[in-house]
């Protein structure tokens, strides 16, 4: 595939490549149908697996944040930018560029009930928007410290930071974020990704701003529960799961999807092995 012609090794140029391949055989089969309040469904969705890829459904601030994406455009709630098209991309270089046994769709979790217990670890968007009762804040807090993994995704600027921070110290009213250093483990588990970079949305392909809003500088940041371990890991400033979405596109550039598969590839990594 054309996009995926200057990937650095043989494996990712074959494994991505032929995993999007495949993704874009079968999303036109099947439409990415069958949504339901537990997610998607397919004929490979009953397959025994170690690791499931799950979405944080949440009610935006203001009311409402129960619609869904459908094919990957965030039509309805906040929680649904990009679902279920990035999540699905995603599994495919998971599966292909790692020996994980993952099931190859994505689960739907919300905070109303103790279902999101059943999957250890879990992605978040548009969290600038995320609003908690106070029975999902304490289920959120139970989850992460009992070894739950909180990954978010695609929140932009001061305005944006502000609004996630309202919602994470509902959770979290007395944990420090930290930046985390290019040395950090999470950065190391399966590629080193030491040098990073600002990985943008697909609107970079016709503004060729790597930024949105007052969202200059990338931040990779963390709260750890009392052992050290990282429980939320923070993007900010970027748009992985855009990356994701737009990597079969060839007007979208490989190093940014690259780079985004290797991060959130890192992510699952460690949430599976601490």
């Amino acid at each position: 595939m054309k996009l995926f012609a200057r990937i650095s090794t043989l494996l990712i140029l074959i494994g991505i490549s032929s995993g999007l391949l495949a993704l874009q055989q079968y999303g036109d089969q099947d439409g990415y149908s069958g949504f339901s309040r537990r997610g998607f469904s397919s004929p490979g969705d009953t397959e025994k697996s170690e690791y499931s890829w799950s979405r944080l459904r949440y009610s935006s601030a203001g009311g409402g944040g129960y619609g869904y994406g459908g094919y990957g455009y965030g039509r309805g709630g906040n929680w649904s930018r990009d679902y279920p098209k990035a999540d699905r991309q995603f599994l495919i270089a998971l599966r292909r560029l790692t020996r994980i046994q993952a099931r190859p769709v994505e689960q739907v979790v919300d905070l109303d009930s103790d279902e999101i217990f059943n999957f250890p670890w879990v992605y978040a968007v548009q969290v600038q928007t995320w609003s908690f009762t106070e029975d999902e804040a304490k289920r959120m807090r139970e989850y992460l410290l009992k070894g739950g993994f909180l990954m978010v995704d695609d929140f932009h600027g001061t305005a944006d930071w502000e609004s996630f921070l309202n919602g994470m110290l509902e959770v979290f009213p007395d944990r420090q974020i930290e930046e985390l250093g290019d040395k950090d483990e999470l950065f190391h588990v399966l590629y080193d990704l030491g040098e990073r970079f600002q990985v943008p949305g697909e609107q970079y392909v016709s503004t060729g701003r790597t930024y949105e809003k007052d969202g200059y500088i990338p931040g990779w940041r963390a709260i750890r529960d009392d052992n050290g371990r990282v429980m939320v890991a923070i993007c900010y400033n970027m748009h992985l799961g855009d990356a994701w979405e737009w990597a079969d596109d060839p007007r979208y550039p490989e190093k940014f999807a690259s780079m985004a598969f290797r991060i959130g590839i890192n992510y699952v990594m460690y949430g599976m092995t601490h």
